[in-house]
């Protein structure tokens, strides 16, 4: 067995390790407390969820590179859908609607799998933005123009270009860590999302001061602290399947909590705009795929550039 087959078996028997003492401790609760309790049943509904999040995630690991990055394509199609939804487009949208999942959402998954960095890195960002204000504009529509084409945008950038810099990881050349990147996106993925759990515990368990009601009344100081302090301690604690050290790990951990934190802020910004509390219903307990993923949006492109810079 290699390196970097012992530290995957040793950190996924770790995570379903945690997921058993989790329903464990869920199932005593729901036991203890005979009425319904919608803290608990919500709790309960989450680590279900997370079982089968993990199984997939599993799965995709141990096929290897490209059913990772084909997971992360269909993580942004989701996503992606979700989004648009939610957005006021019309039939004007169609030429841009087609490119966005047609073109754009394949390509940029095509150069992550061929590791062409260049493209990859401003494909998006940069053709995306100029081709959509065109597609838009063929159809001869002006009204609300500004507005259709910076949604889709702005959809485009943050579902497909932010959550394909997870896969991307895959294609850093990292000394000493040939081979091991699959761990990097473990890594990238759990503490983020360590630090939304752990951020709804602390916040249910001792949360009294609530950061921005108007936009997420569930947020609340005491969480915030709490889960991004116990997240990145546990990040740090990781240093053994990264290339970092234990101080590097801790504070590259606390960078990516603090900009999931504010990730979800801002996409609670855009559900409240809409009207809605969820992106969607796929998940139970989470949700929609940008519910669950609306934290990585933020912290994945920031991450992988980071890495690249400093280790790649």
């Amino acid at each position: 067995m290699t390196d970097y087959q012992r530290d995957t078996l040793l950190l996924f028997l770790g995570i379903g390790l945690f997921l058993v003492i989790a329903s464990a401790i869920g199932l005593l609760l729901k036991r203890r407390v005979q009425s319904p309790n919608p803290v608990i049943d919500n709790l309960n509904t989450r680590i279900n969820a997370w079982w089968i999040m993990v199984l997939i995630i599993g799965l995709a690991f141990f096929i290897g590179k490209l059913a990772v990055i084909f997971l992360f394509f269909v993580i942004s199609g989701l996503a992606l859908r979700e989004f648009l939804v939610l957005t006021p487009v019309n039939r004007y949208d169609f030429y841009a609607l087609i490119f966005a999942f047609g073109v754009a959402l394949p390509l940029q998954y095509i150069f992550v799998a061929i590791s062409w960095y260049g493209m990859f890195s401003i494909f998006i960002p940069i053709y995306g933005f100029l081709l959509l204000a065109i597609l838009s504009s063929i159809t001869g529509s002006s009204q609300n123009f500004l507005e259709r084409t910076a949604e889709v945008q702005w959809g485009l950038t943050i579902t497909v270009y932010s959550i394909s810099c997870v896969p991307a990881l895959l294609a850093l050349q990292i000394d000493n860590y040939q081979g091991r990147n699959l761990l990097l996106i473990a890594f990238l993925v759990l503490v983020v999302q360590l630090s939304d759990v752990l951020q709804y515990v602390f916040g249910k368990l001792w949360g009294k001061h609530k950061i921005s009601p108007n936009l997420s009344p569930s947020k609340t100081i005491e969480g915030f602290v709490g889960g991004v302090l116990s997240a990145s301690f546990i990040g740090a604690c990781l240093f053994w399947i990264t290339p970092f050290s234990f101080v590097q790990a801790g504070l590259i951990s606390l960078m990516i909590t603090l900009l999931g934190f504010f990730g979800g802020l801002v996409m609670s910004a855009i559900k409240r705009d809409r009207g809605v509390k969820d992106w969607g219903r796929l998940i139970g307990g989470h949700g929609g795929v940008l519910d669950r993923f609306d934290s990585i949006c933020f912290a994945a492109p920031v991450f992988f550039h980071v890495v690249r810079y400093f280790w790649g």
